[in-house]
């Protein structure tokens, strides 16, 4: 399965292309109210995917675009993987964002958590 790091994710928005990636964020609403990464799409489906309902991740499939690579993001990663797996077999290119919004935070903060998931993320 696909997944890309944080600091992947990073560089991949902060290159000078206009290929960036579509960030799908699949967490509640009310958690992508109170943070998110900037200019990510939110498709609240976590609590489905989460109980083994992807039909509602598919209903939304007309607001995923086909011509961009896409990053799935919810709060850990895990659900996420469920959301990549179902749209890489409807031939989007996906990944997971490993570590999810978790993640994502310890690598914006720097914390010395994030710094030792992303060295056993290298080594794995």
């Amino acid at each position: 399965m696909s997944s890309i790091r944080p600091d992947e994710l990073a560089d991949r928005l902060d290159s000078d292309t206009d290929a960036d990636p579509f960030l799908l964020d699949i967490r509640p609403e009310s958690s992508f109210q109170s943070g998110a990464i900037e200019n990510s799409h939110n498709v609240a489906v976590y609590d489905d995917l989460r109980g083994g309902d992807d039909a509602t991740l598919r209903r939304h499939l007309h607001d995923i675009p086909t011509d961009r690579d896409v990053v799935v993001v919810c709060k850990m990663g895990v659900v996420a993987k469920r959301a990549t797996s179902l749209l890489r077999e409807e031939g989007y290119d996906a990944a997971t964002l490993r570590g999810g919004m978790s993640g994502w935070r310890g690598y914006q903060n720097g914390s010395v958590s994030y710094k030792l998931r992303s060295l056993l993320w290298r080594l794995t």
